[in-house]
């Protein structure tokens, strides 16, 4: 996805679409997150929409513009989505266009129902088949080795979790807990498995590495759906939130070795996290009342919004220096 940054090789104009990574989408979730989380401040906290308004907007012609290039990359090399598709880490990016179109629906909820209902029923049942697709992957494998195994295999199946946040508004109960039920209990299986490759094998490359903070998404945006499917602040909701909270400040405890890091597209994995997290927080603080809670909300709204403004600039430089779109 990126070269070292002192590479001055110039653009293959003639190739660089078929280097066009699919791991890009998860620029979208980064800022649709962002959009959420600002959005969610104006119905809790009072601030102004007018943020949220426009990273939904932007969020929403970013979706557009990479879904564009990367029809084009189907179009004209599908020998290299093919190439993708059998990768063992590439293929757990493209569930990030469907849960790219579940965010959108979840960000346009309130002011545009009608569409939002659209994108979210197809997101959901597009990543529905991404889940059945990377799932049967993994059962029928011929070259998986668990050094393959990282934080984002949780992509394709913990983005079931997702689903409920809007789905409670826009189908019947049981199609939320369905997706719910996917979501957590793979969960599960699915961090026994990566803090084994992490405990017991070699560390995750450099270019890996920031998809550690996927461990937050799960328990925070589990939390988020548990509270919309019940809405109950219960102890199982609580168990949730303490568990992502914990992983976050575990993570921020390691701040200094992802600062060390190169830059990577990988590195967008701070950022939805961070988003799942500051919202988690909003409800929390909503539901409980405490003023701890209170008071963090706006600590990691601060964080996540300088992260993803570092992340944006970061990502536009690479891209002017010809760094993206070229061979790994």
């Amino acid at each position: 996805m990126t070269v070292p940054a002192s590479s001055t090789a110039p653009v293959d104009h003639a190739g660089w679409l078929a280097h066009f990574p699919v791991a890009l989408f998860s620029t979208v979730m980064g800022v649709a997150g962002l959009a959420i989380a600002w959005l969610k401040a104006h119905h809790g906290g009072g601030v102004p929409p007018e943020a949220g308004i426009v990273l939904r907007w932007l969020a929403s012609g970013l979706y557009v513009f990479l879904l564009a290039v990367y029809a084009a990359k189907v179009l004209r090399h599908p020998d290299a989505v093919r190439a993708d598709w059998a990768h063992p880490v590439r293929l757990n990016f493209f569930p990030a266009i469907s849960i790219g179109l579940i965010l959108l629906g979840i960000a346009w909820a309130q002011d545009a129902p009608a569409v939002a209902r659209w994108l979210w029923g197809i997101g959901a049942a597009v990543h529905l088949t991404f889940t059945l697709f990377a799932m049967s992957s993994w059962i029928h494998h011929t070259h998986y080795d668990i050094k393959h195994a990282n934080p984002a295999w949780f992509i394709p199946v913990v983005g079931n979790i997702l689903v409920p946040i809007a789905g409670v508004h826009f189908a019947p109960a049981d199609v939320s807990w369905f997706f719910f039920s996917i979501g957590l209990v793979f969960w599960l299986v699915l961090m026994t498995i990566v803090l084994y490759r992490l405990f017991f094998h070699e560390p995750l490359p450099a270019r890996l590495t920031p998809t550690l903070f996927i461990l937050i998404a799960p328990p925070a945006v589990g939390f988020i759906s548990y509270v919309a499917l019940t809405g109950q602040l219960d102890a199982f909701a609580r168990v949730l939130y303490f568990t992502a909270l914990f992983l976050t400040l575990l993570l921020a405890s390691n701040a200094a070795r992802f600062f060390r890091l190169s830059f990577f597209i990988s590195a967008w994995a701070y950022s939805f996290p961070l988003a799942a997290m500051t919202i988690a927080t909003f409800e929390m603080s909503a539901r409980s009342g405490s003023v701890f809670h209170a008071g963090l909300s706006w600590v990691l709204l601060a964080t996540l919004s300088a992260v993803v403004a570092l992340l944006a600039v970061k990502t536009l430089a690479a891209a002017a220096g010809h760094r993206i779109c070229v061979p790994e």
